[in-house]
């Protein structure tokens, strides 16, 4: 009897790796349609954004790229890649009604988004901040100033939480895109732009003429960046886990940070060092 009973264990111990290599969600879809969609923002440089020949690029972008690569070892085939672009507002639901498969940009990871979609291991860690035109000489004094920023966003609801604590009697002006953010700006429809730092960096760069800008130096907020992906799908989201920590451990991270941010700083940010340390889960 107890021969038996080892026999069946034995049998269930070696059938368990198996069952656990069935594609289920995203991977499944993936395997049968030979396709896989990368929502992204076309205009959130170096993060996601199109190139000067049309193309999808970014950080963001990149580590996605990567991702691609482990799905098709995961499931053994060929994938093609659909970029497709998204706005802020739509970018969750694009994911909920399965227009994209995953979110490559500069999404904020929070716990109330994640009753919307779930993410990934930390990607970039950020803060956002405010872009002037050199000449305003804006500084801190927003008071009867009108600031722009990205409706939806979690730099929105945290300028509004600021300015109320600060008793800071300022016009807040909704903009649909970073981009229209910064035309808005040099156009004087208004007098700072709010967005993640980062993000700022990549709009003054990308303009016409950059030196126009300043990006002041004080952050208002901790801007933890995540891929997003569909919730309840852990198979696919382990994929990327697994690439995301895998660049940590080989500190393959760097030179993709160095591609992306170093012509913006030759210092690697602390908290981006502490990032990599913290995300190196083993395998």
């Amino acid at each position: 009897m107890r021969g038996i009973l080892a026999a069946i264990l034995l049998v269930a111990f070696l059938t368990n790796p198996l069952a656990a290599q069935e594609l289920t969600v995203t991977l499944q879809q993936v395997k049968k349609t030979g396709t896989i969609k990368i929502g992204y923002r076309q205009d959130q440089p170096p993060m996601s954004f199109l190139d000067k020949d049309g193309k999808p690029a970014g950080y963001s972008i990149d580590l996605c790229n990567l991702i691609v690569a482990e799905v098709e070892n995961k499931i053994g085939g060929n994938v093609d890649i659909e970029y497709v672009p998204v706005k802020a507002a739509e970018r969750f639901i694009a994911l909920a009604d399965n227009r994209i498969d995953i979110l490559c940009g500069s999404t904020t990871k929070t716990l109330s988004r994640g009753e919307l979609v779930d993410f990934t291991q930390l990607t970039f860690v950020t803060g956002a901040a405010f872009m002037t035109l050199k000449d305003t000489q804006i500084m801190n004094n927003f008071n009867g100033k009108r600031i722009g920023v990205v409706k939806g966003t979690t730099t929105e609801a945290a300028l509004r939480d600021l300015f109320k604590e600060t008793e800071i009697n300022a016009d807040i002006v909704e903009l649909g895109s970073t981009a229209e953010g910064r035309d808005s700006l040099e156009k004087g429809k208004i007098d700072a732009f709010a967005a993640d730092q980062v993000v700022l960096i990549g709009q003054a760069l990308t303009a016409a003429n950059p030196g126009i800008f300043a990006i002041l130096p004080n952050l208002f907020t901790y801007e933890p960046f995540a891929l997003a992906v569909r919730r309840n799908d852990a198979d696919f989201r382990l994929v990327a886990d697994r690439v995301i920590s895998q660049l940590y451990r080989s500190k393959q991270i760097v030179p993709i940070y160095d591609k992306w941010f170093g012509k913006f700083s030759t210092k690697m940010p602390a908290a981006f060092e502490a990032l990599i340390q913290i995300n190196a889960i083993p395998e």
